[in-house]
């Protein structure tokens, strides 16, 4: 079992199947576009001495915001084992050659949404947000206030650069939303997408849904996404799910954790409908470090002992510089305070010291540790 190599296309089908059967879609083909490798994807494949596919998992290859700046990521997804070799350390090879893969191609970090935490937690990633989908009663969200400057309609590809600006516009004010590459996500991919439109024509806002079957009492409206450039933009966009109520009688808004709505509507009665959480690693420390900003009030130098065995050239002492708003890492230091990956990967992305310290995943302080990484709680709206 030593022939651990990238998928071809040979073995497109081999992966899907695979992943048809431990995910659950074993019924439907592989698109025949889809490909495992491809600009941007990095899928790795584990055979075994037969040549049969065992195992495989993907780096994809995307950015992250951290303190208004991008930071490159592997994202990981699809790690597959097939049952037959499961508990036998097959998924701690695969993934510890992916993060090396990972390293060598200039990733900084490393996150995934998890089926089970424990075999992540074991090779140094910790859970640090959750994607999360609250449903309320759409009566209460439309108590939300309309702007009578802005007007509604539907969207048109003509507006997805100004979708996309809008965006970027809020994730970069947010710890670990994607950089979307492209302009933005198709129309297509929802049943409607309104956006807000102000005296000068220009979209202000905008709500992708979905309506789900049914319009009896189980009758829903799921919100994707909705950004809005000011309050006036975000309060007028629940007005327009509001509108819903008399065939949709729940909304279901999948929001990050610092999103304005429920400010903005009579929120109680709220309830989480579905939760995905997703974790993070440190794959390079220093380049993780240069690459996210700071707080720009912050400076000063805080001296760390990085334990890290799945990625040894993290480990060892290190000291983080902090001025005007940027960061690096250096060797040397005191080693004041001591870290497992675990523990880096949560601070990194904001995580309390001090919960940290009572989970056993620090040690040690420094005046300077909370707020260096401080900023608004870690968010994904993108699930891969």
């Amino acid at each position: 079992m030593d022939d651990l190599r990238p998928i071809d296309p040979d073995g497109d089908d081999a992966a899907w199947r695979l992943g048809a059967v431990t995910f659950g879609y074993a019924d439907e083909d592989r698109p025949a576009d889809f490909h495992f490798t491809a600009p941007g994807r990095n899928t790795w494949g584990l055979y075994d001495d037969t040549g049969r596919l065992i195992a495989r998992a993907t780096d994809r290859e995307q950015s992250q915001w951290f303190g208004g700046r991008l930071v490159p990521a592997s994202g990981v997804a699809g790690v597959t084992v097939a049952p037959e070799w499961r508990n036998r350390g097959v998924a701690r090879r695969m993934l510890t050659h992916l993060l090396h893969r990972a390293h060598e191609r200039g990733a900084a970090i490393s996150t995934l949404y998890p089926t089970t935490l424990t075999p992540y937690r074991r090779l140094g990633w910790e859970e640090v947000g959750a994607l999360t989908s609250t449903a309320w009663p759409t009566s209460a969200v439309a108590g939300a206030v309309r702007s009578p400057e802005l007007s509604f309609r539907a969207a048109t590809d003509e507006d997805l650069p100004r979708l996309a600006s809008l965006y970027r516009e809020a994730a970069e004010q947010s710890a670990g939303m994607m950089d979307r590459s492209a302009p933005a996500r198709p129309l297509a991919d929802y049943h409607g997408v309104t956006v807000a439109v102000d005296p000068a024509a220009r979209v202000v806002g905008y709500g992708a849904w979905k309506r789900d079957s049914g319009y009896d009492a189980s009758g829903t409206v799921t919100v994707d996404e909705l950004v809005g450039a000011d309050a006036a933009a975000v309060s007028s966009l629940l007005w327009t799910i509001g509108g819903w109520a008399s065939v949709a009688p729940t909304a279901i808004l999948r929001l990050p954790p610092d999103h304005p709505a429920p400010l903005l509507f009579p929120s109680t009665g709220g309830t989480v409908h579905a939760r995905h959480p997703w974790m993070l690693r440190v794959v390079d420390a220093p380049a993780a470090f240069a690459a996210r900003g700071y707080p720009a009030c912050v400076e000063g130098v805080i001296d760390l002992s990085l334990v890290d065995p799945e990625c040894p050239w993290n480990a060892g002492e290190h000291r983080l510089v902090l001025a005007g708003g940027a960061g690096r890492l250096e060797p040397g230091g005191s080693g004041r305070v001591r870290m497992t990956a675990r523990g880096l990967g949560a601070w990194y992305a904001g995580v309390a010291p001090a919960t940290l310290r009572r989970a056993g995943l620090l040690e040690g302080d420094d005046p300077l540790l909370a707020a260096a990484t401080a900023g608004p709680p870690p968010a994904l709206l993108d699930y891969f």
